[in-house]
C-alpha cells in the first residue's frame, strides 16, 4: 500500500496527539507516577476504630480542598488504619483531626483533615494521626434500626398528631426558620472563633453556680415576694391604672414646678450645700437629739397622764416651780464693761461689738457651766471650745478669770485677751437710769464684794443685827 505524504504527515500528526493525550490521562488524571512511585507525595497513617465505608481511592480534603487521596485500607489488631497519600508543598498541621465524612446519603466516604491551630508543625511522611484525634460517621445500618426502633414505640395516631402540630406550628415560617438557621450558624462561627473566651467563661462560672446554689433560699424567696407583688398589682389594677394615666400630666406639673423655682434653686442648693456640711460635721450631736426627742416626748406624756382618773378638777401637765434666782451667780466676765451696756429700754439696732462675746470663766468653773465655753467640738472628741475656729485648730481655751472670786473689774484681762470693746466710732449710750449693782451677800454677817473686788459688810443686814428689819427700812438709806 502506498501513502502520499499528506497522509503520512496527518498520521504522525495524530500518533504525536494521541501521546500527548496519554500522557496527559496517565500523569494528571490516573496519577500513575504518584501512585507507583510515589513522585509528589508523602504518606501519613490514620487510625480509625473501623472503615465505615472508607475505601482505597477516595478523596482527602484539607479546609475543603483536595490535597491527596486514600492509599490503602487495612486491618489491624485494634481496628482500621488508612494510608493517606498527601500532595507535596501543603503544609497540614500536625495536630489536625482526621475525620470521615459521606458526600452523600449513598457512601461516596473521604477523608476531612480539620486543622486545630497553626502553631503546630506540619505533617511529614511517617506521621500517624493517633485514634483519639479521628471520628467516624455513625453506622448508616444503626442508625436507621434505631430509627425504626423509635418511630414504632410512638403511637401512629399520636405521631400523627405531632406531625399535624408541627405543620400548623410552623407551616409558612420558611423564612423565619431560614433565619434562624443562619443565625444559629454564625452564632456557631463566632463561638468557634471565640473557644479560648468562651472556654475560660465555662471554667471560671463554677463560683458564680456555687453562690447561685448557696442563695437558693434567697432566690426563693424572692421569687414568692414577686409573686406576692404581682398579686397585689393584680388585685389593685384600677389603681395602677390610675397612676399610669395620671403619671403624665404629674410629670408636667413637676416640670412646670421646676420651671418656676428655676431661678432660686441654685442658691437653695448651694445653701443646702453649707447646711449639708454642717450636718455631716454635727451628725452625732442630730442622732443623739434624735435618740432622746422620744423620750422627752414620753416623759411629757407621763406628767400629763398624772392627773388623770383623780378627784381634782385640774386634768393637765403638772409643773414644780422652785426658783432659784441667782444661783449660781450671772457670768459678766467676757461681757461688754457695765458702762458700755445698753438700757433695756433702747428700741434701735446697733452694731455688733467686735469679738466673741461669752462668759470667759474656766470651763470647770460652776460659773454658767452650759456656756460657748463648754461646747463639745464634734470634729474633735473630747475639746470643748466655744467657737468653730478654736475647735478646728490647735489653740486651747484660756479663761479671762480664773475662778468664783472675781478680782477687781469683772472684765479685767488675766490672760492678756483684750476685752470686748464696742466698734470704733461707735459712743457707748448713756444709761437711762443709773446703773444698778447686785452682789451676792452672806445673811450671817452681812458681808459682800463690790464690783470693785473689795469686801464691805452691811450691819444691819445681819440676821444678828438689832432694831426693826421692815421691807421699807430696806428701801431708806442708812441713818447718817
Amino acid at each position: 500500500m502506498r501513502l502520499n505524504r499528506q497522509v503520512k504527515v496527518q498520521l504522525a500528526l495524530f500518533t504525536v496527539i494521541g501521546l500527548i493525550a496519554v500522557m496527559v490521562m496517565t500523569v494528571h488524571y490516573m496519577r500513575l507516577p504518584s501512585m507507583l512511585f510515589g513522585i509528589g507525595t508523602y504518606r501519613v497513617i490514620v487510625e480509625l476504630p473501623q472503615a465505615s465505608g472508607l475505601y482505597s481511592g477516595g478523596n482527602v480534603t484539607y479546609r475543603g480542598t483536595e490535597i491527596g487521596r486514600v492509599d490503602a485500607v487495612r486491618l489491624t489488631p485494634t481496628g482500621v488504619e488508612a494510608v493517606l497519600a498527601l500532595k507535596s508543598g501543603i503544609d497540614v498541621p500536625s495536630d489536625s483531626r482526621a475525620e470521615v465524612h459521606s458526600q452523600s446519603a449513598i457512601g461516596e466516604q473521604y477523608v476531612a483533615l480539620q486543622p486545630r491551630n497553626g502553631d503546630a508543625r506540619p505533617l511529614s511522611d511517617g506521621d500517624v494521626v493517633a485514634r483519639a484525634n479521628t471520628s467516624v460517621p455513625p453506622d448508616v445500618n444503626t442508625l436507621l434500626t434505631e430509627l425504626n426502633v423509635g418511630l414504632q414505640a410512638i403511637p401512629q395516631d399520636n405521631l400523627k398528631t405531632v406531625i399535624d402540630e408541627s405543620y400548623t406550628a410552623v407551616g409558612g415560617l420558611g423564612p423565619e426558620l431560614s433565619r434562624i438557621v443562619t443565625g444559629t450558624s454564625d452564632l456557631a462561627i463566632k463561638a468557634r472563633a471565640n473557644l479560648d473566651p468562651i472556654i475560660a467563661l465555662i471554667d471560671k462560672s463554677q463560683p458564680v453556680l456555687d453562690s447561685q446554689t448557696n442563695s437558693s433560699d434567697a432566690i426563693a424567696a424572692w421569687a414568692k415576694n414577686l409573686s406576692t407583688v404581682t398579686e397585689e398589682l393584680k388585685t389593685h389594677d384600677r389603681a395602677v391604672a390610675g397612676v399610669i394615666d395620671n403619671t403624665g400630666a404629674t410629670a408636667d406639673q413637676a416640670r412646670q414646678l421646676v420651671d418656676r423655682i428655676r431661678p432660686t434653686l441654685p442658691v437653695l442648693l448651694a445653701n443646702l450645700t453649707s447646711v449639708g456640711r454642717v450636718a455631716v460635721s454635727y451628725r452625732a450631736n442630730l442622732e443623739q437629739m434624735l435618740v432622746l426627742f422620744p423620750q422627752l416626748v414620753a416623759i411629757n406624756q407621763a406628767g400629763v397622764v398624772t392627773s388623770f382618773d383623780t378627784k381634782e378638777d385640774y386634768k393637765g401637765q403638772r409643773f414644780g416651780f422652785n426658783l432659784n434666782l441667782n444661783l449660781p451667780p450671772a457670768c459678766p466676765t467676757g461681757f461688754l464693761p457695765a458702762q458700755q451696756r445698753r438700757s433695756a429700754s433702747d428700741v434701735d439696732a446697733p452694731s455688733r461689738p467686735e469679738g466673741d462675746l461669752y462668759c470667759r470663766v474656766p470651763q470647770d468653773s460652776p460659773f454658767n457651766v452650759r456656756g460657748a465655753r463648754n461646747i463639745p467640738c464634734a470634729t474633735v472628741p473630747g475639746k470643748r471650745a466655744p467657737t468653730a475656729a478654736m475647735c478646728e485648730s490647735d489653740e486651747q481655751y484660756v479663761p479671762l478669770n480664773d475662778g468664783m472670786s472675781w478680782k477687781g473689774d469683772p472684765n479685767a484681762t488675766l490672760s492678756g485677751q483684750p476685752i470686748p470693746q464696742l466698734p470704733p466710732g461707735v459712743a457707748a449710750p448713756p444709761p437711762a437710769t443709773p446703773p444698778v449693782a447686785i452682789a451676792q451677800y452672806d445673811p450671817a454677817t452681812g458681808e459682800y464684794v463690790g464690783p470693785d473686788g473689795k469686801r464691805y459688810q452691811q450691819s444691819d443686814l445681819a440676821q444678828t443685827a438689832n432694831g426693826d428689819r421692815t421691807w421699807q427700812t430696806m428701801l431708806l438709806p442708812p441713818p447718817g
